[in-house]
């Protein structure tokens, strides 16, 4: 005899999963705003690295700035030998620079973090480090912060009309600049700018950042003594990376022309300049947007180089100084802001982007 079934009721089921709870469900809930954490978590890691490896960086240049700075007091003040000890450990300790270099470490986060304190600047003693760079830090920010968002919309509107007439005489003009130009130093175009305006022609001053006879302040006057004195080195950073950004957004609009969504678009008889700013373009100023947060980092190298041409009172020009007299603290600072703001910039994009384009989920 075949043996009977057992009953349905008999047979094991499998049991299923139990919903995700706590922390899992509300990011199962909210895939957006866990992504950000998690996000937001690697970048405290991130920047945490980086200051690491900067410290350690500069911490093993060679020379001594408290002996330097000892040995001008002393042609000056001090002729007591024990004194002189006594100040140089005194000098050590304030400036951070007393034990082993992972206790200087150990020391310096702390400040860093809780107080947000990098010690006195030797090149300003006993001003503190913070203060001089943030006294510097306006003149950069208006400097290349304005250059290089002008630069990146003139870039990607250029860039986009280039690809869209590809193979008009003015595409052709238009490309070719930019790969003879996009390569070229910014110090070198500002060269040839100070040599034909400022010294061929007279017409913009070639040196510092306002007229010395206007009292700063919030004035006609200083806002124009800004102006004229900033255009030089703001057109320097502007010409490369606008020819920078047009052969890059050139190189994006080119393959998306011959989309299908493209020619379905002309096809229902929509404008030549709807479908270039509303179909064309939407594809390609995405991948620029991100490009621009991390070429912050390059275009502020070649801000200091320009700053010191123009003798610009940045955080370039003092960058500079702090390495000439090895002012770690004011050389730390001035990396630090470097690297905050790159590792901001790239994490805030990213954050940005699906909200921008809903194809891009990061968290799938």
């Amino acid at each position: 005899m075949t043996a009977e079934a057992p009953p349905a009721e008999v047979v094991d089921k499998v049991p299923e999963p139990a919903p995700p709870s706590g922390v899992r469900a509300w990011m199962s809930r909210h895939p957006l705003a866990a992504y950000a954490v998690r996000r937001f978590g690697l970048y405290l890691v991130e920047l945490w690295g980086a200051l690491t490896i900067a410290f350690f960086f500069f911490r093993l240049m060679p020379g001594d700035p408290i002996q330097t700075l000892i040995q001008s007091l002393q042609q000056n003040y001090i002729y007591n030998q024990q004194a002189s000890a006594e100040i140089i450990a005194r000098y050590r300790a304030e400036f951070g620079l007393d034990g082993n270099i992972f206790s200087q470490y150990l020391v310096y986060m702390k400040k860093l973090i809780l107080h947000g304190d990098l010690g006195p600047s030797l090149i300003s003693y006993p001003t503190p480090a913070q203060d001089v760079i943030l006294r510097s830090l306006p003149w950069t920010i208006g400097l290349l912060g304005i250059s290089a968002v002008l630069a990146w919309i003139l870039g990607v509107v250029f860039g986009a009309i280039a690809g869209w007439r590809r193979g008009k005489l003015g595409s052709r003009i238009m490309t070719n600049l930019s790969i003879a130009l996009s390569h070229v130093p910014f110090f070198f175009v500002a060269l040839i700018l100070v040599y034909v305006f400022a010294y061929t022609l007279g017409w913009l001053p070639a040196r510092s950042a306002y007229d010395s006879n206007i009292n700063p302040g919030f004035s006609l006057d200083f806002i124009a003594s800004l102006l004229k004195y900033g255009l030089l080195p703001g057109l320097s950073i502007v010409v490369i990376g606008t020819f920078s950004w047009i052969l890059s957004t050139r190189m994006l609009m080119v393959p998306v022309l011959g989309e299908d969504y493209l020619v379905y678009a002309e096809a229902k008889g929509l404008k030549p300049w709807r479908i270039l700013t509303r179909y064309a373009l939407r594809n390609c100023y995405l991948p620029q947007i991100t490009a621009f947060g991390i070429s912050l980092g390059f275009i502020f190298n070649g801000n200091v180089l320009v700053e010191q041409l123009f003798n610009y009172p940045g955080l370039g020009t003092t960058l500079v100084t702090a390495i000439q007299q090895l002012d770690f603290n004011t050389i730390m600072g001035v990396t630090d802001i470097a690297i905050f703001s790159v590792l901001t910039a790239v994490l805030l994009l990213d954050l940005l982007l699906p909200l921008l384009d809903p194809r891009v989920k990061y968290w799938k």
